[in-house]
């Protein structure tokens, strides 16, 4: 994990602590075997984005693959605040690691700043390329440390000059991206893959939460990937990228970026210069 050398400092077990001490054994063995639930938040001038949600699905996230740990939502929320203070940067992420042991009060928590690469603002305008690949994650609902599949699914992405990599279940419908929330638009209606498949964003929540407040129509579905070019569009959420249009999925483009999508960003970047 790359941390820049601005950040002084990380919390380790809700103490602040200098940076040069952010180690983990390579003798812990739930760490090495991704018996762990983690979260990214987004901080904007001292403001955590959803700490309250984030704190919250971490818990969630812990109790689905049966991590028992002595923290409560409340303790993270106040983890992260103290963190966030010794910090003089406008716009960072905060990553949270909880990582599983034998004993609850064996578990470790690890807060950490970090410097992401958010997107360039002409994605916005022009959309982005995304490509595919079948991978079904085990507990999708949990945030979970087990992410090889979704690791080589991305670096394949990559290596395509794309986005992100979309994950496609058995019957070859879409469900997420590796870091992110898939959507499809047609007309002024939303299209979200079924909740039971995917993990329920943080950001997801939120942009349904101000799509309906705007007029828009969200329906849960299967979205197959075969059926892409019958949709007037699609775009992607998530903590950094926030709404993000689709131009190019694989060899199919849109003729356009739906303005549907590019009113919707402008309704989210509105209403989180609210909060």
């Amino acid at each position: 994990m790359l941390l820049m050398a601005s950040f002084t400092h990380f919390s380790r077990n809700g103490v602040v602590l200098p940076l040069e001490q952010a180690v983990i054994s390579t003798y812990n063995i739930s760490y090495a075997y991704g018996f762990g639930v983690y979260e990214t938040i987004r901080v904007v001038r001292g403001k955590a984005y959803f700490l309250s949600d984030h704190a919250e699905r971490l818990m969630h996230s812990a109790s689905i693959i049966h991590l028992v740990h002595n923290y409560t939502a409340a303790d993270i929320e106040k983890f992260v605040t103290d963190l966030i203070s010794t910090v003089q940067i406008d716009a960072f992420n905060i990553k949270i690691l909880l990582i599983g042991a034998k004993k609850p009060e064996d578990c470790e928590l690890q807060i950490l700043p970090l410097s992401p690469v958010f997107p360039e603002k002409k994605w916005y305008r022009d959309g982005v390329t995304v490509s595919s690949m079948r991978y079904e994650r085990l507990f999708p609902q949990a945030k979970t440390l087990n992410m090889l599949g979704s690791y080589i699914a991305y670096d394949k992405a990559r290596s395509h000059n794309a986005y992100d990599c979309l994950l496609l279940d058995h019957a070859d419908c879409i469900t997420e991206g590796t870091r992110t929330n898939f959507f499809a638009l047609k007309n002024r209606t939303i299209i979200s893959p079924p909740l039971e498949q995917i993990l329920d964003g943080i950001t997801r929540m939120h942009v349904l939460e101000v799509a309906e407040k705007n007029g828009y129509t969200i329906e849960h579905r299967s979205i197959p990937l075969s059926s892409i070019s019958t949709f007037d569009g699609a775009f992607l959420t998530s903590t950094s990228s926030k709404v993000l249009p689709i131009r190019t999925i694989n060899d199919f483009s849109f003729d356009q970026i739906h303005p549907d999508a590019s009113e919707l960003s402008k309704h989210f970047e509105e209403f989180l210069a609210t909060l």
